[in-house]
């Protein structure tokens, strides 16, 4: 089955603690390339905060939901005002080993950065075909594992989110 062309728009999402404890995935198909989580939009409509919510579910388990049929005690569930768009974007050159996923011709992709503040020791479920292990690191040890200079710099532009929190606007 021929899958389709990924969408050169995508999210990183840079989850955290209050106490600026970063998780960090580690990639199945490159081991060493430890990250945060990201991911294509599916659809050319699809808004960013959408995307940055599924794919947070589908590569830890953390469920991003106010739904009602969620219940408030779930273990690995937070509120949908605790994701904020940074308002942040970066243009980068797709590394020449995921380039086939693309259509023919496309080399850059657009990465909006969001935050979502977690709860200390929520549950993480990782996606085995996505990723094999996960940590927790200090926000500048994390940066110093990220492979991707983006993701690094989004990492240690913490303090200036975490300050404004869920409900207030970004610096």
């Amino acid at each position: 089955m021929n899958r389709p062309f990924k969408i050169p728009e995508s999210v990183l999402v840079v989850i955290y603690t209050e106490q600026l404890e970063v998780l960090l995935i580690e990639r199945t198909d490159k081991a060493g390339y430890w990250q945060s989580v990201t991911g294509s939009k599916d659809m050319l409509d699809e808004p960013l905060a959408e995307t940055a919510r599924r794919e947070v579910g589908e590569e830890t388990g953390i469920l991003v939901s106010d739904e009602i049929s969620v219940s408030p005690t779930v273990a690995n569930r937070v509120p949908c005002d605790h994701l904020l768009d940074w308002q942040l974007s970066n243009v980068y050159e797709i590394y020449p080993v995921w380039r086939h996923r693309y259509a023919p011709g496309v080399t850059r992709n657009t990465e909006h950065v969001f935050g979502l503040l977690v709860p200390q020791g929520i549950p993480v479920t990782l996606a085995p075909r996505e990723h094999t292990r996960y940590q927790w690191l200090p926000y500048r040890e994390a940066a110093d594992q990220c492979f991707s200079p983006s993701n690094a710099e989004a990492i240690l532009q913490l303090p200036q989110y975490i300050s404004a929190g869920p409900d207030r606007s970004h610096p």
